[in-house]
């Protein structure tokens, strides 16, 4: 069965206007429409980063005794809890890299790494180009030429 509702804590804690401090709320899983229909918002269209701002509130359904989430709440949030919430929403909604259990070979200490996607590692990064440098291999046929 399908987990759409996570639960979680943030580190800090929300601080509402009576001075209560709610840290656990729950989140739900994000549909297209939740992606899609930020970007009409004439606030995310003047701010792109306000966009976090807008699906967040969309997505976390609690906050401690907050039930009516909106993009005022989580502009009051703590950055350390935005950055919380932003990243429970990339791993939840798959999103970001999956992560895997690694010791290292010469202390012996144990962390988490990020497994990169299939086709890419440190060594061959996405930049976002898709042109080829001259020097990319021997049979370049030079630079891309634009008109």
């Amino acid at each position: 069965m399908l987990n759409v509702e996570h639960e979680f804590e943030l580190p800090q804690g929300y601080v509402d206007d009576d001075g209560n401090l709610h840290r656990h709320g729950v989140m739900r899983l994000a549909t297209a429409a939740d992606e899609i229909l930020p970007m009409k918002d004439p606030r995310v269209q003047a701010l792109p980063a306000y966009l976090i701002v807008i699906l967040l509130a969309r997505v976390v359904l609690r906050l401690g005794t907050i039930t009516q989430i909106n993009p005022g709440v989580i502009e009051r949030l703590f950055a350390r809890d935005l950055d919380h919430l932003q990243e429970m929403y990339n791993r939840i909604n798959g999103l970001a890299p999956p992560e895997v259990a690694v010791i290292c070979p010469q202390c012996q200490a144990s962390y988490r790494a990020e497994v990169p996607p299939p086709g890419e590692s440190s060594a061959t990064p996405w930049t976002g180009s898709t042109t080829r440098s001259p020097s990319s291999d021997s049979v370049s046929t030079g630079p891309t030429v634009r008109s």
